[in-house]
């Protein structure tokens, strides 16, 4: 005789209605969540409440005129963020395209079979760990190292190419490509991780339905794989421009800090971040309020990046569905 199917007596067991208890766990934990979510709100508008609420004098007393100079002069009053804000997205754009470049290559490789399961493990460590470094050490490295280095290649661009308006001046010292080197190599981790996340994360029957297709590795992963994964490589490419607009000592110890608008990579530059960290410590009651009104301005610039970098990603993932 057949015995019914019953479910066992088990209090651990998945297969039962939830209890009083239960129910109050979640309500707990949802609690718990949404306050932890206006929490965070709350700090983003405490923080930009605050830094617009220093910034306002500054921005009564000279305007726009912050936004649209280029001379940066305390003894004559004049303050000019206009090479700060160009610098800023200048080096910003061009590191993020060298580390967006060398970055998915690295995602690629270390993800579609080129190396073994453990050896690709190490080699995807190494990467990660260079996050780990301070931003001083890289402005050191970059001092002694990658200036030295690159001189040779920029006094022959210059002297050979400087007809073309980004080899126009040479390599001094601290200048603008020594500074996006460096920061490429900084955001360089956000961009491969976030990358391997997004590649791993394609289903592998739709690489397997790439070679039934007849397709070549290669195709497969530059045809199938890396369209499949580009949201999350765009989102990879928006979170290292959001690390880059923001990086502060690197970039003040090698893009020269000079208040210039020039497209040469070889010219000295300045940064936002940069100008705040090195006129900060003996800046004035006046200084200090066009500084509140340049670090106001580089949190708009860092929000307006990642909101249309968001928009641009919802709308790539519909336009996918």
């Amino acid at each position: 005789m057949n015995t019914p199917f019953s479910i066992p007596d088990n209090p651990d067991s998945a297969c039962r209605p939830p209890s009083a208890k239960d129910f109050l766990v979640d309500r707990i934990f949802r609690g718990l969540a949404r306050i932890g979510v206006v929490l965070i709100l709350a700090l983003v508008f405490a923080l930009v409440y605050e830094v617009g609420r220093k910034a306002l004098p500054g921005m009564e007393k000279y305007g726009f005129d912050v936004l649209f100079g280029t001379v940066w002069d305390v003894n004559q009053g004049q303050y000019g963020i206009l090479p700060a804000i160009w610098g800023t997205l200048y080096s910003a754009f061009i590191a993020l395209l060298i580390a967006g470049v060398f970055g998915i290559s690295i995602a690629i490789f270390l993800t579609q079979d080129f190396l073994p399961a453990k050896l690709a493990a190490v080699f995807r460590t190494i990467v990660e760990l260079l996050a780990a470094i301070p931003s001083v050490v890289y402005g050191l490295w970059g001092i002694y190292v990658v200036i030295p280095a690159i001189r040779p290649l920029t006094t022959w661009l210059n002297s050979e190419l400087g007809w073309i308006p980004f080899f126009g001046t040479s390599l001094s010292g601290p200048g603008l490509l020594p500074a996006a080197l460096v920061l490429a190599i900084m955001i360089l981790p956000t961009v491969a991780a976030v990358s391997q996340d997004a590649l791993t994360s394609v289903p592998m029957k739709t690489k397997q339905a790439a070679y039934g297709m007849g397709t070549t590795h290669w195709e497969a992963i530059l045809k199938v794989m890396v369209p499949s994964a580009a949201t999350g490589i765009f989102g990879s490419l928006v979170l290292g421009l959001g690390r880059a607009l923001g990086e502060t000592m690197a970039l003040a110890m090698l893009v020269g800090n000079a208040n210039t608008l020039s497209v040469s990579l070889f010219a000295p530059a300045n940064t936002l971040a940069a100008l705040l960290a090195l006129n900060f410590p003996e800046a004035g009651p006046s200084e200090i309020e066009v500084l509140m009104y340049a670090a106001l301005v580089l949190m708009f610039i860092t929000l307006l990046v990642n909101v249309l970098g968001s928009m641009l990603m919802l709308y790539a993932q519909r336009g996918n569905k």
